[in-house]
């Protein structure tokens, strides 16, 4: 009898530790229906999630429910305010993100990214020297994003440098939209 109610008593203990092991982590599958439900599409229809949350992440448990902002730069921003941790769920390009939907593909410098266009008359500056813009690298899965000051004018498609401040070395970007270039090197979004 003592044997069995010790085998017992181990078996509840070790429920009982896996059950808080896995309130460690934050519930991923609940982040992805917390995206689909702000952004009103599904995962993989137009406007919702372009993929599931990577299942490698462990962020730790958030205490209340986190917060779902966007679509933000064609992402959605979940938030934990109390653990201070926040990532970017990349969106479909589509109806409810068709504000800020991902970065579209451009037929600018297909053979050369950072080569020049010639200069027309036509192009308009779309970003001005001393302007603040969002510098964006990633692919349809990913997206990264910093605040950057432009050092030059310019176009739609064209390549121009961009620094984090002052002293900072200038950054090549390809100007996508008003306040938002890329990162030429990854695949396009």
């Amino acid at each position: 009898m003592f044997r069995f109610s010790s085998i017992l008593l181990a078996a509840v203990a070790l429920s009982s530790a896996q059950a808080q092991a896995q309130q460690k982590f934050e519930n991923l599958d609940r982040i992805d229906s917390l995206v689909a439900m702000t952004v009103g599409a599904n995962l993989g229809e137009p406007g919702g999630p372009a993929a599931p949350v990577d299942r490698r992440l462990r962020l730790a448990a958030c205490p209340a429910t986190p917060s779902v902002e966007g679509p933000i730069f064609g992402a959605a921003m979940v938030k934990c305010d109390a653990l201070n941790w926040r990532i970017r769920v990349p969106l479909v390009a589509g109806s409810a993100a068709a504000a800020s939907g991902p970065v579209p593909r451009t037929a600018y410098g297909a053979a050369n990214r950072f080569a020049r266009p010639a200069p027309a008359a036509a192009k308009e500056a779309v970003v001005r020297k001393g302007d603040p813009v969002q510098l964006m690298a990633g692919n349809a899965v990913f997206s990264v994003s910093r605040p950057m000051v432009a050092d030059e004018d310019g176009a739609m498609g064209e390549t121009i440098r961009v620094r984090e401040d002052k002293k900072s070395a200038p950054i090549f970007a390809q100007v996508i939209e008003m306040g938002v270039v890329r990162v030429p090197g990854f695949n396009d979004f």
